[in-house]
């Protein structure tokens, strides 16, 4: 096989959670580039309709689905829609995600059971869903978005968010099993750790924070609109149909140092 058609997503279909916007945009559209048809689904239709319009422009087909991730109803749905657009589910983007900033001693624990609910529980939902129909074909391809924050620990002066943390470690380590649990079933599965990327969820970080973050970022500036596609293309795609539950920071080398 050429190495193009190893990266090339033409006759593959997509689901991407959180893809209306930040991240999860960023790698629908990526997917949408290389080929792939892709189902938008978050809780903000609206955004997940805009998105959808923008994979159209590229010539593939496109569905948006209103789906909270933590409702098994809402996940059962997306998998129908999708398989009734499509005939079939190739690729899953976990990326669905929450977070909350609050010193550990007066963190709220109705926050930390949501952002643990949402991140993991939610992640758990739409993986079992999604690799039931995986398992029948025996071909699938699951990238979890975790986070650097759940490789090491965060320093405390600007992100108090042990929530997220823990629940991005959850997700690694999910990951990890989840890959050797399915492995001889045609599933790969996979994550990505993005450092930081400005979007909705970071904006108030980085606007308070930004410049110690940058001091301590070897590449010395944060991820761009395209800093992701590639990473999700290879976890999504043939080129990797020999690599499974792997970790793959894409963070501008914080992790290295």
């Amino acid at each position: 096989m050429h190495v193009y058609d190893l990266f090339n997503l033409s006759g593959k279909v997509a689901i991407v959670t959180g893809g209306g916007r930040g991240l999860g945009e960023q790698i629908a559209i990526g997917l949408a580039e290389a080929g792939a048809d892709v189902v938008v689904c978050s809780r903000k239709k609206e955004a997940c309709d805009a998105v959808a319009e923008k994979i159209k422009g590229f010539g593939r087909n496109s569905l948006s689905v209103m789906c909270d991730v933590t409702n098994p109803e809402d996940v059962q749905r997306v998998v129908e829609e999708t398989k009734k657009a499509f005939g079939k589910i190739d690729i899953l983007i976990n990326n669905s995600g929450i977070t909350w900033g609050a010193p550990v001693e007066e963190y709220p624990l109705e926050k930390f059971n949501q952002i643990l609910h949402v991140n993991v529980t939610g992640l758990f939902l739409m993986s079992q869903a999604v690799g039931r129909e995986m398992a029948a074909r025996q071909y699938g391809r699951i990238v979890n978005i975790a986070s650097v924050a759940g490789l090491v620990g965060s320093d405390p002066r600007y992100m108090n968010a042990i929530g997220y943390n823990a629940s991005k470690g959850a997700v690694i380590s999910f990951t990890r099993d989840l890959a050797v649990k399915w492995a001889r079933q045609g599933i790969t599965v996979n994550a990505i750790a993005p450092g930081f990327f400005p979007s909705k969820m970071s904006s108030g970080l980085l606007q308070k924070f930004g410049d110690q973050i940058l001091e301590r970022t070897p590449m010395g500036r944060f991820g761009g609109e395209n800093d992701l596609k590639g990473t999700a293309l290879f976890f999504a795609s043939d080129a990797s149909a020999y690599v499974t539950g792997q970790v793959l920071a894409v963070d501008g080398g914080v992790t290295a140092i």
